[in-house]
């Protein structure tokens, strides 16, 4: 099977390659545990290997994202300025126009860029547009299906619910994306610092890990300690 490289140093071998082509993963997790640093990361791996890359987001404009990645080493603005990275911003105050921009104009905005990477950041701040459960429901398939027929590999991110890190804030996106990867911080009794980890909860027609890792945020992005143990 074709795989997407990651480009998180140590996530690629859990994975035994990267994520299958053309799958829809979400990455869930509460604030602070590097979800955006992780989509930016998946993009910026792409531009290296001379893919196109969207990164439609729901809460920062694109200068502080550009800002963001280019704290990590990424320049975005090149790719941007050559057209192989869009940043799409939407507004998640205007529920109707964003609803309608995500049904008309995204489907035919991935073909005609030619983007085989997308970021969602964030399908929570999405799925809020939506009143009921059935809304949210039936607009959430809708979304990951129309994704899947560009044939693109899309990352989404989502916050968690705040009494179990591996549930997302509206328990939906799991059950409907390919793959789930969760990323949590814990504070172990014996020790004052606080220790990130990161879990493949699944990743549909692969082998993969199930062990829990420790990760690190460092100056060049994520980085998972995959021959280390959590202690």
């Amino acid at each position: 099977m074709d795989r997407v490289k990651t480009g998180i140093v140590g996530l690629d071998e859990m994975l035994e390659g990267g994520f299958p082509r053309s799958h829809t993963v979400v990455v869930m997790g509460s604030f602070g545990t590097g979800k955006t640093t992780f989509g930016l990361q998946f993009l910026s791996e792409g531009l290296k290997q001379g893919e196109k890359g969207i990164y439609i987001t729901l809460e920062e404009d694109e200068r502080s994202i550009i800002d963001d990645a280019k704290s990590f080493g990424w320049d975005l603005k090149p790719a941007i300025d050559s057209k192989k990275l869009s940043i799409v911003k939407l507004e998640p105050t205007d529920a109707k126009t964003t609803i309608s921009r995500i049904k008309s104009d995204l489907p035919d905005f991935i073909k005609s860029f030619g983007a085989t990477r997308i970021v969602i950041d964030s399908i929570s701040l999405l799925n809020m547009l939506f009143e009921s459960d059935h809304e949210k429901r039936s607009n959430l398939f809708h979304l990951v299906q129309m994704i899947k027929k560009t044939g693109a590999t899309c990352l989404m991110t989502a916050e968690v619910k705040d009494n179990n890190p591996l549930v997302s804030r509206d328990g939906l996106i799991e059950y409907t994306a390919d793959g789930v990867i969760s990323l949590r911080y814990d504070e172990p009794a014996e020790k004052s610092e606080i220790q990130l980890t990161i879990r493949i909860v699944k990743m549909r027609r692969i082998n993969h890990s199930r062990r829990v890792k420790p990760y690190s945020i460092t100056s060049n992005g994520i980085e998972v300690h995959s021959g280390a143990e959590v202690f």
